[in-house]
């Protein structure tokens, strides 16, 4: 009996020298656009005397799909009772849609290793669209090369009529976008339009009573908030936004004063919009909630300073 108890002593005191080691992975986003990056975030609780190190460092990719893009350095939190805490962020990408395992993500300490839990990473495709070889028309060798050459006679011998058909097209075009597409008729006298914070408050508004994702239809519904931000931005701040994508709007806006504290909240309602409207994807009510709520927390962030006695009031 006195045997027993010693040896049951010496195992409490070597569990109390040395705690266990855990190992936490989780992923930023579970659901990746191909090209685009995500984080994986690691976490590793240890005593301080220990040094460990994870193999993933030494390489530049996580598996034959999935590839290491950045290493970041790791982040060391003092926990108390000789336990620390170390965070690291290994940033990956993945240019081959499909369905990847992350992990178990090793971590060597002297001659034990531990694991993580493993993750999967979804890749969605993107359409890109294919372009053609162009290729210059050159003339016969000693033999000028002359226009109405190789156009049919019938487009030859009346190329003014087809001339004036051109232009009336393109005027009909013009009229069909500049104006009437835009609601403009150039023979009535326009109102005068809204500023462009209430302009975007109001179609805000008009988007949220349509119900469009209540009904199933979260394409609509991010396609319309996404439109109301880009005509603001291009009122607000001069950026072609309507023309620029997602990635050049986030890029210009981080140069402006006025919006890189609220340029997080941008980013992440046109990612998650790019993921509905081009990958199919169906967030849950909180998202289409909370992408509402950005939207309107970023004009709200960053409409203009003007005195009320500035303000013009619009036309009935």
């Amino acid at each position: 009996m006195k045997r027993l108890s010693i040896i049951l002593l010496a195992m409490v005191a070597l569990s109390a020298m040395s705690a266990p080691v855990t190992v936490t992975a989780k992923l930023d986003s579970a659901i990746l656009l191909m090209g685009k990056t995500t984080a994986l975030h690691l976490e590793v609780v240890q005593d301080k005397n220990q040094h460990g190190m994870f193999p993933i460092d030494q390489t530049d990719t996580l598996s034959a799909m999935v590839e290491i893009a950045e290493h970041r350095k790791a982040d060391t939190t003092d926990l108390g009772n000789n336990r620390i805490q170390i965070n690291r962020d290994i940033i990956l990408q993945s240019f081959d849609s499909g369905l990847y395992a992350v992990g178990p993500i090793a971590y060597i300490v002297d001659r034990d290793t531990f694991f993580s839990k493993q993750l999967t990473l979804k890749v969605l495709p993107v359409n890109v669209d294919t372009l053609q070889d162009i290729h210059d028309i050159k003339p016969v060798e000693g033999v000028p090369f002359k226009f109405f050459d190789w156009v049919p006679d019938v487009i030859a011998d009346y190329w003014w009529a087809w001339l004036l058909a051109l232009l009336l097209i393109g005027g009909a075009l013009y009229y069909y976008f500049h104006w009437y597409k835009k609601g403009i008729n150039p023979l009535k006298p326009e109102r005068k339009r809204l500023p462009p914070y209430e302009e975007a408050m109001l179609n805000l508004q008009n988007l949220k009573q349509q119900q469009l994702w209540q009904n199933g239809q979260e394409k609509e519904y991010f396609t319309g908030l996404t439109d109301i931000l880009r005509v603001y931005i291009d009122r607000r701040f001069h950026v072609n936004a309507v023309e620029m994508t997602t990635t050049q709007i986030i890029d210009t806006l981080k140069q402006n004063e006025e919006t890189r504290a609220v340029n997080e909240q941008l980013s992440m309602i046109l990612e998650i919009a790019d993921f509905v409207k081009f990958a199919g994807a169906r967030p849950l009510a909180d998202d289409n909630e909370m992408a509402y709520q950005r939207a309107v927390n970023f004009v709200e962030a960053t409409k203009p300073m003007v005195a009320e006695d500035d303000r013009k009031e619009v036309q009935p």
